[in-house]
């Protein structure tokens, strides 16, 4: 399990230092495609699963996270006055918690469907592996769409640009 957070933290600062060169929605909308396909990929887990087949998709998903999580940070704060830096990164966090949140309550409710109020016993596997499926086609779309919201944002470096350098043909104030 400690493959993924690993993975991120190692990652995070090189894809913050890339989002600062490159338009910050398009570093972080591959992150978040990559982060899909890492979910799509679990929905292949099974009771043969090797330990190999779990590792290789938790360094996907923290590969995705850390290109997604340092560039998204950067588009919020980069759109603001220093001013706002305090209550939108407060913000951010809110935001990062309740999305851990209600990943958990979507969880905890489709295990529910599934299996039910049961101690999770040899018997319950099939519908646990069941469960952890439909939960990866739900996180997986959810993710999916993630990657529209992360792209139609507005760009952070040309707005910045503009503000530096006056139009052609305009004269400077």
């Amino acid at each position: 399990m400690i493959s993924q957070p690993v993975v991120q933290a190692i990652f995070s600062p090189f894809a913050g230092r890339l989002s600062d060169r490159v338009e910050p929605r398009v570093v972080a909308s591959i992150g978040m495609s990559l982060t899909t396909l890492g979910l799509v990929l679990f929905i292949f887990l099974n009771e043969n699963s090797t330990l190999q087949f779990v590792v290789a998709r938790l360094i996907l998903l923290g590969l995705g996270f850390a290109l997604f999580a340092s560039p998204n940070t950067n588009a919020i704060m980069g759109s603001l006055e220093k001013r706002f830096y305090g209550l939108a990164s407060g913000s951010v966090g809110t935001m990062r918690l309740l999305g851990m949140m209600t990943s958990m309550g979507i969880a905890t409710v489709i295990f529910a469907i599934f299996i039910g109020r049961v101690q999770i016993t040899i018997e319950y596997y099939p519908m646990f592996l069941k469960s952890m499926k439909a939960a990866f086609i739900v996180f997986s779309l959810l993710c999916f769409g993630g990657i529209f919201a992360s792209l139609v944002r507005g760009r952070v470096r040309s707005n910045l640009s503009e503000m530096a350098e006056p139009a052609e043909g305009k004269a400077s104030p």
